[in-house]
């Protein structure tokens, strides 16, 4: 069923002073491509591949990049995924660049240091959340696995934006003044200030010496740059002045894991995520349990073989089918290197039938419980495909915002909050435990068609992720979108990734349907404006089989595709 632009409702005008455009057109070519949520990023990831760069290569150069022009969502104090495609072997591989908690931080240190005996999590600006960062070592690790440029020449052109000056775009300044909060929380905010110690507004030139610096130690000495030297002391100094138990040895045992994806096939599209510590299972299964509805729920022969786009059966079965994929992941995603994490049990296509069949197609289940696997949650998304035909999705994150908003002293970047997801509930899955990883939202895609590329994708923005995932693959999938429409259309989100979360709704879904979900039991939030961040921000780039590239970029970011 084809879907057109003019029949995506288009949202009313927003009294915040930036409203998202309601349409963009595809971005076509047919060598190499690449999308990010920022523009001076896009262009240089299409630099890279224009200077014989692959892929991987592109996007090491925009991780570094979006660090610089967009550090209220990502950077080298983060952590970061990402999927390669080869396109000789066509198979896909995985990098896990999560970091781990400190190894002397216990549940027990940390309830004590919170005070509380009965909380459930560590607070998302404790300086507890912080864990090892990944990022910088997930950089160095594409470079090397994948890519085929020297890492401090994929670095120079985020060196050059941050020792130069750039100017700031029009969400980020938005994000960057939101974020002074969470920056005012530790010392050396002024790093991350303008000389007057604002937030940079709109067209601002910001500049960032002492990142351009962390950076060219990366490249000169690789991770040793980052984990060992004077970073990996500011980094202890300043956890230490806080509080943290973190010392240069988790710093400098830190290691990246290379794990085979997971996948399901979805109406003959090959899915691939991220294995847990990630919630790119959740998407899987959400798409496994939409399958499986449909062929529960078969429409007359005579019509199409899928609800119509945006209508209150379409969205029903989506919510529906996003609940029972969270309430099962919820609880069961953790790092499998210290816990039995069910995979192939969860992802087994019997068990998403099983779940389907607690679908009322009438009534929305407001909070479903886990299931029984068992046989006996900002963030940037980028993308790029090169001239070989080989591709790269790649998300990089601070998690919340700035992350902790902690800066260690001259160095440029803030400190990820991560271990805020850890669960401090004694008999979960997720608990907090020395060196383990916390389960974690950020999770790139890829999708194959019979054997052959068919997407990059990823929708960045914590619990939002999967849901993301789940809804711009279904619109390219089951409505014929072509990748920037799938973006463009109007999504919802289950808040908080929690089973029982309310559901937002985005404005440009009709009145009429947004009542009869109400009636029906959901209990619904409308969201305009400025807000529509909470739904994410998305890029695409889907090979057809003639070889032309198409690429699409999320109008709820300043970012762009750019393809030569």
């Amino acid at each position: 069923m084809n879907v057109e632009r003019k029949n995506l409702k288009k949202a009313p005008e927003s009294k915040s002073p930036f409203s998202f455009i309601s349409r963009r057109s595809p971005v076509l070519c047919t060598t190499g491509m690449v999308a990010s949520s920022q523009s001076l990023a896009s262009q240089i990831g299409l630099r890279i591949l224009e200077q014989g760069g692959n892929a991987a290569d592109a996007c090491v150069a925009m991780a570094a990049a979006l660090n610089v022009t967009e550090p209220t969502s990502t950077g080298i104090g983060g952590d970061c995924f990402a999927l390669y495609f080869n396109a000789k072997t066509k198979k896909v591989e995985g990098l896990n660049a999560s970091g781990r908690a400190p190894k002397r931080l216990t549940r027990q240190k940390a309830l004590e240091d919170l005070g509380d005996e009965t909380a459930l999590h560590i607070p998302a600006f404790h300086v507890h959340s912080v864990t090892v960062p990944g990022a910088a070592a997930g950089w160095c690790d594409t470079a090397t696995k994948w890519g085929t440029m020297p890492l401090a020449k994929l670095l120079q052109p985020a060196i050059d934006l941050a020792e130069k000056g750039f100017p700031v775009h029009s969400i980020t300044a938005e994000l960057w003044a939101a974020g002074v909060p969470q920056l005012m929380r530790g010392p050396h905010h002024a790093e991350m200030l303008m000389p007057d110690s604002s937030p940079p507004k709109i067209g601002d030139i910001f500049k960032n010496p002492t990142l351009a610096n962390t950076f060219r130690l990366l490249g000169e000495h690789s991770k040793d740059g980052f984990y060992k030297g004077p970073v990996a002391q500011a980094i202890i100094d300043v956890l230490k002045s806080l509080g943290s138990v973190m010392e240069l040895e988790d710093l400098a045992e830190h290691v990246n894991t290379f794990p085979d994806p997971i996948s399901t096939n979805y109406k003959g599209i090959d899915v691939f995520e991220i294995p847990p510590n990630g919630q790119g299972l959740t998407a899987l299964l959400a798409l496994n349990i939409v399958e499986a509805y449909h062929k529960l729920h078969p429409l007359h022969p005579e019509h199409a073989s899928v609800e119509e786009f945006g209508s209150v059966s379409h969205l029903h079965v989506m919510i529906e089918a996003m609940r029972l994929a969270f309430a099962d992941t919820r609880w069961y995603v953790a790092d499998p290197e210290m816990v039995n994490v069910p995979v192939k049990e969860l992802l087994s296509k019997e068990y998403a039938l099983s779940r389907a069949k607690l679908i009322n197609p009438e009534k929305a289940a407001i909070d479903p419980s886990k299931g029984s696997p068992f046989n006996s949650s900002d963030t940037v998304y980028f993308c790029a495909v090169d001239a070989e035909g080989n591709a790269c999705s790649f998300i990089n994150s601070n998690y919340v915002g700035f992350g902790s908003g902690i800066i260690p002293k001259g160095c440029g970047f803030t400190l990820q909050n991560r271990g805020h997801n850890f669960s401090l509930q004694l008999d979960h899955p997720n608990v907090l435990a020395p060196g383990k990883r916390p389960y974690h939202t950020i999770i790139p895609g890829m999708a194959l068609k019979d054997g052959e590329l068919y997407c990059p994708f990823g929708v960045m923005g914590a619990f939002m992720q999967p849901q993301g995932h789940l809804q711009v693959l279904v619109n390219m999938i089951d409505f014929d979108m072509d990748p920037q429409q799938a973006l463009d259309a109007p999504r919802f989100c289950i808040e908080s990734g929690e089973a029982g979360g309310s559901v937002c709704i985005e404005d440009g879904i009709a009145p009429e349907v947004v009542e009869e979900l109400k009636r029906r039991g959901h209990d619904i939030v409308l969201v305009e404006g400025f807000r529509r961040a909470l739904f994410g921000r998305g890029q695409i780039i889907r090979r057809a089989q003639n070889g032309v590239l198409w690429g699409g970029s999320d109008g709820r970011a300043d970012g762009c595709a750019a393809g030569y």
